[in-house]
């Protein structure tokens, strides 16, 4: 039904979104977002966001907060969150680990790449790099690749956290958050912004906005704005492009 977009299913695989943009898309697009998870080395799916039978009738809030997951695995699929241990971690939603799968459809190898086919594939399960929780109804939620992990103060900040917060505002269309340099701290977050067209916002306005939703060390100590990021082919945003501008000078590896 083209004039209700009822029926319309949309289907997200990529970054996680914040649930303000599920909220976006059921509440005025009156469409169905699920979210799904998985890797060109999974070819290509592993978990899913659909609601079970049982969380239908929550709380609108908490069912986009469900949706906006990277969900639990899909039939066929086991993954699971394990610490550096390899052990799995608790179902609390806060004790981060890293997501493993091991199913028939995972990938024998890198082409003519031992070594790296090593690295990824230890003992049957294959190590995605993407780090995670795990809520008690067993959901998971990524809250950042390896590399965009931002370590200030000791403290490991979550770039897609940080970036939830900011897409909460009504005058940003894109968000990046990356780790740059600082002299006491070591890093700290950075973000970079493209305002709606017609919305005029202050770095200091947003710093506020998100101050008020996270912790005070979490939200970003300085904000660009841009006309556009730097994306992929697909259209996946490129932090790495935009953390070698702010590290040419420092040794943070970059991958």
């Amino acid at each position: 039904d083209r004039s209700t977009g009822k029926n319309v299913r949309v289907v997200i695989a990529g970054s996680a979104p914040p649930p303000a943009f599920v909220r976006k898309v059921e509440e005025n697009l009156k469409w169905e977002f699920i979210q799904v998870y998985g890797m060109t080395e999974i070819s290509p799916l592993i978990t899913t966001s659909i609601l079970r039978s049982s969380e239908q009738d929550r709380p609108k809030e908490e069912t986009y907060r469900l949706k906006a997951k990277a969900g639990y695995s899909m039939i066929g699929s086991k993954v699971k969150v394990v610490n550096e241990l390899g052990e799995e971690v608790p179902h609390d939603g806060k004790a981060i680990g890293e997501i493993v799968t091991r199913t028939n459809t995972v990938m024998e190898g890198y082409y003519k790449n031992p070594e790296a086919t090593n690295q990824v594939i230890r003992e049957g399960w294959l190590h995605t790099g993407d780090m995670a929780t795990v809520d008690e109804d067993g959901y998971i939620e990524i809250v950042d690749r390896m590399k965009d992990v931002i370590i200030s103060g000791g403290e490991n900040i979550s770039s897609i956290e940080v970036e939830g917060a900011l897409y909460e505002h009504d005058g940003v269309l894109e968000a990046a958050v990356v780790a740059i340099p600082h002299e006491r701290w070591g890093e700290v977050p950075h973000a970079v912004v493209v305002l709606r067209e017609g919305h005029t916002v202050t770095e200091q306005d947003l710093i506020n906005f998100t101050r008020e939703k996270l912790a005070h060390f979490k939200a970003p100590k300085s904000i660009t704005f841009a006309k556009e990021l730097p994306k992929t082919a697909s259209g996946k945003i490129q932090k790495v492009v935009i953390r070698k501008e702010f590290w040419k000078d420092h040794d943070r590896m970059v991958h």
